[in-house]
C-alpha cells in the first residue's frame, strides 16, 4: 500500500494477504531493492517479511518487527487533526499551539500592534 496507489486499493486498509506479501518482498529483493517498505501490514506478517528478507525492512504501522521505521512528522508532532491512522503516535500537540500563535498575529495586525518600529529594517 503506497499513498500512490490508496485508491486502487480502495483507501487505506490493512494488506493481509501472507503468502503474496511475502512472495512479493522476496521478488522485490531479488531484482535488487535495497529495502522494503511494509505499509499497513499486520505486524505478525511484517515479522515473518524481515525474517524471509535480507534486505531491512521499513514500517509504516506495521509493527515493531521491522528492521526500521517511518511516522510522517506532522502525525509524530500532532500537526493533523483530520484522520490520525490506528498507528501513530503523537508525541506532542503543535496544532494548538500553531492556531494559537497564528490567532495572536491576526489579532496584533489588525489592533496594530504588529508591526512596530523595532520590526522594521
Amino acid at each position: 500500500l503506497t499513498p500512490q496507489s490508496i485508491h486502487k486499493m480502495g483507501g487505506y486498509i490493512v494488506q493481509r494477504n501472507e503468502e503474496k506479501l511475502i512472495e512479493d518482498a522476496l521478488e522485490v529483493e531479488s531484482a535488487g531493492a535495497f529495502a522494503v517498505v511494509l505499509e499497513s501490514v499486520p505486524s505478525a506478517i511484517s515479522e515473518k517479511i524481515t525474517r524471509a528478507l535480507k534486505i531491512p525492512t521499513i514500517g509504516i504501522g506495521a509493527g515493531p518487527h521491522c528492521d526500521g521505521q517511518i511516522l510522517v512528522l506532522h502525525d509524530l508532532l500532532g500537526l493533523n487533526e483530520d484522520h490520525i491512522p490506528k498507528f501513530v503516535k503523537q508525541y506532542s500537540n503543535l496544532s494548538d499551539t500553531a492556531r494559537d500563535g497564528v490567532k495572536r498575529y491576526i489579532e496584533e495586525v489588525q489592533s496594530g500592534k504588529f508591526p512596530k518600529k523595532e520590526h522594521s529594517y
